[in-house]
């Protein structure tokens, strides 16, 4: 990470001859220039911090006899080689200053702008996904793009390593995002929303959502002390029922993003989706103390699930799981 030129050509080229981001390991990050000690390593606890960078294009620079020119590219469109990269760059320093998380959806590119987004399209399974650009790479062979090991896994191509994919310019990420426009962006690409004017739709969504919306997270979580009765809440909109369903069933989804033993901490996530998908905020009466469970939903679709379990795991909750439920009415009471 932090891929900044090595003043020795000679071990530059070493490295990355040796080192192929799609393999992760110790032994990778001492041998790569760009993994090793030029790329600083984040020593805090939990989660690295979304955003913190700059916005940087950067100057002409060669790469194991390789030159490349970074520059706007407004209508990047290219077909070729993608690659994934995780372990042995986790947590560690992009080139235009943010901290690498391997479970976000970003990526690696050679020229375009930092950090920005990208679309990018896997040729052999049909599956996208939106991505933040914030790195230099990749330098080995033909590859276009360098993604996260989350993003490869959203683009179903993890295990083997490699893939044909399509890439797409859509224009400048937010500087400080703190993974909610990356949410709404790939929310809008499960709309089908055209990709010049995916940014434009994200701004007007993000945090935008009407008062009778967001009433029910306004206020903070308070404990219990009443006999437990489940208090649910649920932000933002009421899916409809997917076309075809039989009558008297309703199918719908949810993402549990997990339950918490601290309120600010579940109020935290339960606001950070509000504006995207509908929340839900479950306060229950535990041996302890309350425990306040935050879940996605209900959602119409299977497809728009998924989206939604991809949205929570690039945010950070790794634990995230896509839940069914079916009720069915009774014909007669």
């Amino acid at each position: 990470m932090y891929r900044l030129l090595s003043k020795s050509v000679v071990l530059l080229a070493m490295g990355l001859a040796l080192a192929s981001c799609s393999s992760s390991g110790k032994q990778q990050a001492k041998q790569d220039p760009f993994a090793g000690t030029g790329s600083p390593h984040y020593s805090g606890k939990g989660p690295v911090p979304w955003g913190g960078g700059r916005y940087h294009v950067g100057k002409p620079y060669k790469v194991a006899g390789r030159s490349y020119e970074p520059k706007e590219q407004p209508n990047y469109d290219k077909k070729g080689m993608a690659s994934w990269y995780g372990e042995a760059f986790n947590r560690r320093k992009t080139s235009n200053g943010e901290w690498f998380d391997m479970t976000r959806l970003t990526a690696a590119h050679p020229t375009l702008p930092l950090p920005s987004y990208a679309k990018v399209t896997n040729l052999e399974n049909g599956r996208e996904v939106v991505v933040r650009l914030n790195d230099r790479g990749p330098f080995v062979g033909t590859r276009i793009i360098d993604l996260s090991k989350r993003s490869a896994e959203a683009l179903d191509f993890k295990h083997k390593g490699k893939a044909e994919v399509r890439v797409q310019y859509i224009g400048r990420a937010p500087l400080n995002d703190d993974g909610s426009h990356l949410m709404a962006m790939n929310k809008e690409l499960d709309r089908g929303t055209p990709v010049r004017k995916m940014i434009a739709a994200a701004d007007r969504r993000k945090g935008k959502a009407p008062a009778s919306e967001v009433a029910a997270v306004t206020s903070q979580p308070k404990k219990k002390t009443a006999p437990p009765q489940p208090k649910l809440e649920t932000a933002s909109y009421q899916a409809e029922p997917e076309a075809g369903q039989a009558p008297g069933s309703e199918v719908t989804f949810f993402v549990q993003i997990g339950s918490f033993s601290d309120g600010e901490n579940a109020a935290r996530a339960r606001d950070r989706f509000a504006s995207v998908w509908p929340v839900q905020f479950i306060e229950l009466s535990g041996a302890s103390g309350a425990v306040y469970r935050v879940r996605l939903g209900p959602i119409a679709s299977v497809a728009d699930a998924e989206t939604a379990l991809i949205d929570a795991q690039s945010a950070g909750y790794g634990d995230a799981r896509m839940i069914r439920n079916e009720a069915v009415q009774a014909a007669l009471d």
